[in-house]
């Protein structure tokens, strides 16, 4: 058993205890005036049913954070197991949309075709919390495919079903 007070000196044991839980894998999109950009977010949950919320967590140091902070609607696209490739491809660059099938829907956010699920939401409040801000969305439409969704434990992907 390892135990210690998080600090700047335990940044790595303090990831890898988080790294312990095991998430989903999303890419998050939005339209800006120059065009759609996505991010590939683990930060995400369900908040409530009544009203539908959901929230997930850009880094401040991101170059992305401030569009998605401003971003008055925003599509959370829960991957599938076969989506892989997108969840790398979002990690690094903020378009390789010609790598999906997609379409604009409303409000310009980008709606990616084949995730196991699709929340499209409008943005309801933006909190800056330490090195990550928590963006809460109202849902406003649901697509769902039945399809093995993505997971990411411990720093390596995989499946739950």
């Amino acid at each position: 058993m390892n135990s210690f007070n998080p600090g700047p000196e335990h940044a790595i044991e303090l990831r890898a205890a988080l790294g312990k839980f095991a998430t989903g894998v999303t890419v998050v999109t939005t339209g800006t005036q120059t065009g759609p950009i996505g991010m590939t977010a683990n930060s995400f949950t369900s908040v409530s049913l009544n009203p539908p919320l959901v929230l997930w967590c850009p880094a401040v140091v991101s170059e992305r954070h401030d569009t998605f902070a401003q971003a008055s609607h925003f599509a959370i696209h829960i991957l599938t197991a076969d989506q892989r490739p997108l969840s790398d491809a979002f990690a690094r660059d903020a378009q390789p949309f010609h790598l999906c099938d997609w379409t604009p829907g409303p409000h310009g956010m980008p709606l990616i075709h084949g995730a196991a699920a699709r929340l499209e939401c409008a943005t309801e409040t933006v909190t800056l919390a330490g090195d990550h801000s928590i963006v809460l969305g109202r849902v406003t439409r649901v697509t769902t495919e039945d399809a093995v969704p993505l997971a990411f434990l411990g720093g390596t992907y995989g499946t739950v079903r």
